[in-house]
């Protein structure tokens, strides 16, 4: 039971699990056709895909644009420094408050809430994150999988069955495991090492390329080192990604053969801390409100934007709406174009009934810069509130042409078809989002009341070929459950 714990850890939490991205087709792939001596490319992508259509609806994914947004853009910053990079990544966070981050086949990086809190800077944040695109550069997983396969040839199937069946059901996935795996406790331990030094190394040259402060990932695991060094349960992350002092000193002896970089704190990195602190975090909104105000009484703020910032949204949690606006109208005045306050001066004026403000302010915003989600999702929000469906469906439907998977978006849609009296429309948008959450099952009766409602043939046609592929999806997931 020890080796069975140590590779649900390894492989399990280094799982990526899924994102709103991976769902481009609704179709799982074919588990058991693995290669029995190699893992290709496409089929780590596939594998990917698979996990992410499992997990959908089992993580607690944050559909916050302005998030998404930010560890997007942080993330593609550092895979466009990265060497060996073989197919697109996928970011998204999760609502967690452990200190934690993965990487699973096909490029698929989880970010946990609990990361953004214990880091102090963009650079310290982007150490880890470098680090786990190297684990998916590097193929370690695959590697791992691979070498059961050589072991025996039928290990690389019976594997990747056993873990997407423990997503499904733990019980029944670990009872796979201890029949399917069968390791050397001590040569796999070591294997894991060698891919943390491995993934270190990458890591921070990913970082130097990207114009971060290297000197900040022996920081960071130093910090991490000497917190939980005496502590009897350690984070999520110290358990898969041990942190022996041979690890730190390298890292820290890497670093220093690169010229020192003192970059300056980033502002979204503040905000988006900022955000997570009031919004997903453990805090009360006194408590958020007492922690910023704190910040800026005593000047221990990183940047008094994101100290103001913080402060104003745990005001317009406590429903101190006035407060809130004149802190946010003060950040607009210096930075106009700055989304994270544009965002939250719309729900000012949505909870204060400003609705046509709020559409009138968007719509300048969505003129510029049509694709952005932050906007789009604002605006359709805000044409909802005041009651305009039209133009929340005006700017709805290209929105999902464009992002097709985007779950937040979907549920929307729902609201909006229905207020249209377009119910077969409204019925195909709440499949959709159930399919995004893998709930194939649940998305097919909705398909079908939609093609019931639905006069079009060519429109009728193609739900009818969207129930003939969720069903397709369905089947693959009751194989891996019996």
């Amino acid at each position: 039971m020890r080796q069975i714990r140590i590779i649900l850890l390894l492989l399990l939490t280094w799982g990526g699990f899924f994102s709103s991205a991976t769902l481009a087709a609704n179709n799982l792939p074919e588990i058991g056709t693995a290669g029995a001596s190699a893992l290709t490319i496409e089929k780590e992508m596939q594998y990917g895909k698979a996990f992410s259509v499992m997990a959908r609806g089992g993580l607690p994914v944050l559909d916050d644009p302005l998030l998404n947004n930010y560890v997007i853009d942080l993330g593609q910053k550092l895979v466009a420094n990265a060497d060996s990079v073989r197919f697109p990544f996928n970011f998204f966070i999760i609502q967690n408050n452990d200190i934690n981050a993965a990487a699973f086949f096909g490029g698929y990086i989880k970010i946990h809430t609990g990361l953004f809190l214990y880091a102090d800077n963009e650079s310290q944040l982007a150490s880890v994150v470098a680090h786990e695109i190297a684990h998916v550069t590097q193929r370690h997983l695959a590697r791992i999988m691979e070498s059961q396969a050589r072991n025996n040839p039928a290990n690389m199937a019976a594997l990747a069955g056993a873990l997407l069946l423990t997503l499904v059901s733990p019980e029944a996935g670990l009872a796979a495991l201890q029949t399917t795996l069968a390791l050397n406790l001590q040569s796999n331990i070591n294997f894991t090492r060698t891919h943390e030094f491995e993934a270190d190394r990458l890591g921070i040259q990913t970082m130097q390329r990207s114009g971060f402060d290297t000197r900040e990932m022996g920081n960071f695991f130093g910090k991490l080192a000497a917190k939980y060094r005496y502590v009897s349960t350690p984070p999520q992350m110290l358990l898969t990604h041990p942190l022996p002092d041979t690890r730190v000193t390298e890292s820290r002896a890497r670093a220093a053969q690169y010229k020192p970089r003192n970059v300056p704190p980033s502002l979204p990195f503040q905000l988006s801390k900022a955000r997570i602190e009031v919004r997903y975090s453990n805090m009360s909104a006194e408590a958020s409100h007492s922690f910023f105000s704190n910040q800026l009484k005593n000047k221990s703020y990183a940047l008094k934007e994101a100290a103001l910032y913080g402060q104003a949204l745990a005001l317009m949690e406590q429903q101190k709406y006035s407060q809130a606006d004149v802190i946010i109208d003060q950040l607009l005045a210096a930075d106009s174009r700055n989304l994270f306050y544009v965002d939250v001066k719309t729900d000012l004026d949505i909870y204060q009934k400003r609705h046509q403000q709020a559409v009138n302010r968007l719509q300048g915003f969505y003129k510029q810069q049509p694709k952005n989600q932050v906007v789009a999702i604002n605006l359709i929000n805000a044409a909802m509130e005041a009651g305009d469906y039209d133009l929340a469906h005006k700017v709805l439907s290209p929105f999902l042409r464009e992002y097709p998977n985007h779950a937040l978006a979907w549920s929307m849609a729902i609201k909006v078809y229905q207020a249209r009296g377009q119910l077969g429309k409204a019925y195909h948008a709440r499949a959709e989002y159930l399919a995004l959450h893998g709930d194939f099952k649940k998305a097919i009766s909705e398909l079908q009341i939609a093609i019931a409602e639905t006069d079009a043939k060519l429109e009728r046609a193609r739900l009818e070929a969207k129930v003939e592929q969720y069903k397709t999806s369905q089947a693959s997931l009751d194989a891996l459950r019996s």
